[in-house]
């Protein structure tokens, strides 16, 4: 379990699926769906949806790019943390959010895989997090053109490292959408 005191919580971290980001995701309308199906789930088990949002250039804050997509909807009452680095704890107010809660556990979903993800389930388990990642609700665009994996192999290489991942007194691994039960990650 983690190794941060007091933190019984779980939470869904939904990172950057905005319309600039996954535009030209991989299997994007899966991957949002599979994401829609999370955050039902999570909000079905009273578990806290923290919702993150990526600021560049390429994503200035407030245009259309930046935006969620439609088919994901924020409620007021969920947290949405605002960021510029691929580590979604980096230079953030995300730990703060989760202390508020008492959460130690993450489920990670959204884009890209490559990036913000990896780089988020890292940050986390560094930082004393259990953190799993939804092998099916990530994605990222084709990179190929410039030397990288297809998109289904970066996924797929993703998931097969992050299932072994370890840290002590801490939990890595993944887990498909169908699979995931936040019940029973809420404490009595």
């Amino acid at each position: 379990m983690t190794t941060l005191n007091d933190r019984p919580h779980t939470a869904l971290l939904v990172v950057d699926v905005q319309n600039g980001v996954v535009r030209h995701a991989y299997d994007r309308n899966r991957v949002v769906a599979n994401i829609a199906t999370l955050v039902d789930k999570a909000r079905a088990a009273d578990v806290d949806v923290v919702w993150v949002q990526h600021n560049s250039e390429q994503l200035p804050t407030g245009s259309k790019t930046w935006q969620y997509v439609p088919e994901l909807v924020r409620r007021d009452s969920e947290p949405l943390v605002q960021k510029t680095y691929g580590d979604s704890f980096e230079d953030t107010d995300l730990e703060a959010v989760l202390a508020e809660r008492g959460i130690g556990r993450l489920f990670v979903a959204g884009a890209q895989t490559d990036a913000c993800i990896r780089s988020t389930l890292h940050g986390g388990l560094t930082r004393g997090y259990d953190v799993t990642l939804v092998g099916d609700a990530h994605t990222t665009e084709d990179l190929s053109p410039y030397g990288a994996p297809t998109p289904d192999k970066v996924i797929a290489h993703t998931n097969l490292y992050w299932q072994y991942q370890t840290a002590p007194g801490r939990t890595a691994g993944i887990v498909d959408t169908a699979d995931v039960d936040f019940a029973a990650a809420v404490p009595a």
